[in-house]
């Protein structure tokens, strides 16, 4: 089990947020899958439910405005220690910011950014929320990786801005790098090439653990996802790829091998 506390170093996701159309039913589904209950978050964020597991935060669901064309999808958002500073630096290296940063009660600051390839992410600035309690426990946040075109120019973006290093992964699997913080692997970055899904172009995808990803996708189906890629091996653990009931995607991986280099 890892308990995640304190400060995170800047570029570590620390956070994985699901705004929906649907919240009662998205937290019904993830309720059920994972075992997660749900307890009111911050107040400035009207609507948003902590998903709790044995008693402690793993991630958020809240509400999304009516906006039919809006896609749902879960959201990675990195630490950062000045959420003003990032947000300007975001907007000098070619991304966008689209919301704040604004305060969220007294949990902390956030704004929502893009890269300059379009894929969507969180930027947090602690104050009484740091970020998930747990990490890499079933159930739990395991590992966020970025599916992009290509990764050059995408990594830089995330080294400029939060401090991250960027190097190739030591699986030599072609355009494949990983972000490191403090020497520590935190997040991945893939180049999909015109492998990169269409209908979600480049996005951050997040990666859940579990004991038994087989079991688990069977039960995800029985609740309404869809499979994207079954269960599967590979050198990082067995994992799979779903949609949820609405249509965001997310990863199952098997906690043994939820860390990646």
């Amino acid at each position: 089990m890892t308990e995640a506390t304190g400060r995170r170093l800047p570029g570590t996701p620390c956070w994985a947020g699901l705004m929906t159309h649907r919240a009662q039913e998205a937290r019904d589904f993830y309720g059920a899958l994972f075992g997660w209950e749900f307890e009111p978050g911050p107040g400035g964020l009207g609507g948003y439910a902590f998903a709790v597991l044995d008693g402690r935060r793993v991630a958020g669901i809240g509400q999304a405005p009516a906006d039919p064309y809006r896609p749902v999808s879960w959201t990675t958002v990195l630490a950062a220690d000045d959420v003003d500073q990032a947000a300007e630096a975001v907007r000098a290296c070619g991304g966008t910011v689209g919301v704040g940063p604004l305060s969220t009660g007294d949990e902390g600051r956030l704004a929502m950014a893009a890269d300059p390839a379009g894929a969507v992410f969180g930027i947090w600035q602690s104050e009484l929320l740091a970020g998930a309690d747990l990490a890499g426990v079933p159930g739990a946040v395991a590992w966020s990786e970025l599916w992009t075109a290509e990764t050059a120019l995408v990594a830089k973006f995330y080294e400029v801005v939060f401090g991250l290093d960027a190097g190739r992964s030591r699986g030599g699997e072609p355009d494949r790098v990983v972000l490191t913080a403090g020497r520590r692997p935190v997040a991945g970055v893939r180049g999909m090439g015109t492998r990169l899904p269409r209908d979600r172009g480049a996005h951050w995808l997040t990666y859940f653990a579990t004991d038994d990803p087989d079991r688990t996708v069977t039960r995800a189906t029985t609740l309404g996802a869809r499979v994207v890629a079954p269960p599967h091996d590979s050198r990082y653990g067995r994992m799979a790829t779903l949609l949820d009931p609405e249509g965001a995607a997310f990863a199952l991986i098997a906690p043994a091998q939820a860390s990646s280099g």
